[in-house]
């Protein structure tokens, strides 16, 4: 009898350590700069899923084809996924994003820029830093300036400013030389408000 207790027992632990087919839920994280690696999403009942993704992963977003790259946190995702043999990750072939974030104010965008009054806080900085652009990723630069390297974190609504136009973030190059008015988040990490570059700004050589 004790066997059998056992024999009954096992299976639904194993199952409960799954999630349905194509569950629905809010992307916590996910691993960044990485062609493969995993996320986790946070199902209605609280309970948190971890996934493998690659190359393969079909992402959608707002009826186009994405990239697990572009995932935000707090975006409500549909994931459709396999079990992966030996492993309680299973492997997500597919990510729907339900929900987005709150959209973000493109700078480039002119009608937006008409239409609604700027936030303040992307505006306005109390430290600013002058120098070429050392490295540059998705998420911070690398800044050569006359007193080192300085590391600044590049926020979601980080303004992009060309030749005193607005432009996208891709404008953004490395060997660049700009001006960038920045402050500090919570954890006392150097953000980003607004980077200006071209004939509009000219530093002196760091």
């Amino acid at each position: 009898m004790r066997t059998l207790r056992l024999l009954l027992v096992v299976p639904l632990t194993a199952a409960a350590q799954f999630p349905p087919p194509v569950p629905t839920g809010v992307l916590l994280e996910r691993d960044r700069q990485v062609v493969a690696g995993q996320f986790s999403v946070r199902a209605p009942d609280n309970q948190v899923y971890r996934y493998r993704f690659d190359g393969q992963t079909a992402v959608e977003s707002g009826n186009l084809p994405a990239s697990v790259e572009r995932l935000n946190p707090g975006e409500k995702v549909e994931v459709g996924s396999d079990p992966v043999a030996g492993s309680l990750v299973r492997y997500a072939r597919t990510v729907r994003v339900v929900a987005p974030v709150a959209p973000l104010r493109v700078p480039a965008d002119t009608r937006l820029r008409g239409a609604r009054p700027a936030e303040p806080a992307p505006l306005t900085g109390t430290l600013t830093f002058a120098g070429v652009v050392s490295r540059l990723d998705g998420r911070r630069l690398v800044l050569r300036t006359r007193d080192g390297e300085q590391t600044i974190l590049i926020r979601q609504d980080t303004r992009y400013v060309s030749n005193g136009d607005a432009v996208v973030a891709g404008e953004l190059r490395p060997n660049m030389r700009v001006f960038v008015s920045a402050g500090r988040n919570l954890y006392e990490q150097v953000e980003a408000y607004r980077i200006v570059w071209g004939t509009i700004f000219q530093p002196g050589h760091p």
